[in-house]
């Protein structure tokens, strides 16, 4: 009771009044995601800025890939405090890098949610590849590979599939001397993840690398690999101009069906249809990947079933000599039997390579990206959520 209060008063028992809750803070927009259109819209409509600033940060994250606003001493504080407050950069931190003795290097990123992706950085004379992933996991569960051990944990964003590339090119800068310092020439959608299971992400980040404002690839030197999402391959092609690539693997459906589970949903027919469909700059072809597994996929019948299989496509095969993995029960297919397949294709007119496995010292290689380390495998692996 305080002094002014009569000596009569009776005490109130009613419950305090709740307060008024805390407004949530506003989400800030992940700008390193946004196309230069998107970028504009941001600027000028939630921050009030001129358009023509759009152009100064889209240059600033995607061709010098910066990571904090400070950089960006052309922008004035004001601009850069108010881009603190209400935007970000994603950050990929480098958790781990491992060197195979054929220049090949992994590295394993952590991302701001505490998941782990890989990228594979492939130099050579005359050009500088990097495998880039598009998802934490994959749901496409293939029998043969590891990341599909992990099950699906979730989609990356634009900015963190792009981030991949701007943190290796610093990584190149950093580590090569003058003479040999290139930027990245090509770029290999096939690590991590099924790309068009992340189609919109895909596109997005696409479309910012293929920028003149940004990275500036050219379409020649992009490849996107799929499964075989049936639907999305039509999209792909009518909303990109990349080059596509199937990982095929089989040459029956009784085959396909027990080493990629997509095969139940959409039969090789199917994929097979889709890619004659596929709208095709004048001398480009589709890839086939064919990964050779020992007594299951790499016989003669086989051969001359994929030449069938192929007739009608512009297309090329890459033939991938199995990478083992422990506890997956395949092997690799001898090098004799390897080269007898390719000379079987090329001998029905279909153009066949066998690929040249790189990083396979350090688990770098096609179908081994598994965050060794850093993601654990799925206790019930996901079954694919496909369109």
């Amino acid at each position: 009771m305080t002094p002014t209060e009569p000596a009569s008063a009776t005490v109130d028992t009613a419950a305090p009044p709740v307060p008024a809750p805390t407004p949530a803070a506003t989400p800030r927009t992940e700008v390193s995601s946004l196309t230069l259109e998107g970028l504009t819209r941001f600027l000028t409509e939630q921050l009030g800025e001129r358009a023509f600033r759009a152009g100064q940060l889209y240059r600033w994250l995607h061709q010098r890939g910066a990571t904090s606003f400070d950089e960006m001493t052309d922008l004035s504080k004001a601009l850069r405090e108010k881009l603190k407050a209400r935007a970000e950069i994603v950050p990929l931190v480098k958790d781990a890098e491992q060197r195979s003795v054929d220049g090949t290097i992994k590295y394993r990123w952590k991302t701001r949610d505490g998941r782990y992706i890989e990228s594979v950085y492939m130099p050579s004379e005359d050009r500088k590849t990097l495998c880039v992933s598009t998802q934490v996991g994959c749901a496409m569960a293939c029998t043969f590979c590891m990341t599909g051990t992990l099950g699906l944990k979730r989609n990356l964003t634009p900015g963190e599939i792009v981030a991949q590339v701007h943190a290796v090119n610093r990584e190149v800068r950093r580590n090569e001397s003058l003479e040999t310092l290139r930027p990245l020439s090509n770029l290999v959608f096939m690590g991590m993840g099924e790309p068009l299971h992340n189609f919109e992400n895909l596109k997005t980040a696409l479309s910012i690398l293929q920028s003149q404002d940004g990275p500036n690839f050219s379409h020649r030197h992009i490849t996107v690999s799929t499964v075989g999402l049936v639907p999305m391959i039509e999209r792909f092609g009518q909303e990109t101009d990349v080059k596509l690539a199937i990982s095929l693997n089989a040459s029956t459906d009784e085959q396909r069906s027990k080493t990629m589970p997509v095969n139940r949903k959409w039969n090789i027919a199917a994929l097979l249809d889709a890619c004659r469909k596929f709208p095709l700059r004048q001398g480009r072809r589709i890839t086939f990947e064919y990964v050779l597994l020992r007594d299951f996929n790499d016989s003669d019948e086989d051969a001359a079933r994929l030449i069938q299989l192929l007739d009608g496509i512009p297309a090329k095969v890459n033939l991938i000599p199995y990478n083992e993995n422990p506890g997956l029960g395949f092997q690799t297919t001898m090098d004799e039997r390897a080269e007898r397949f390719r000379e079987l294709l090329c001998a029905g007119h279909v153009a066949a390579f066998i690929r040249q496995n790189r990083g396979r010292d350090i688990a770098g290689a096609c179908g081994q990206l598994a965050n060794r380390g850093g993601e654990s495998p799925s206790e019930t692996p996901q079954s694919p959520e496909l369109p």
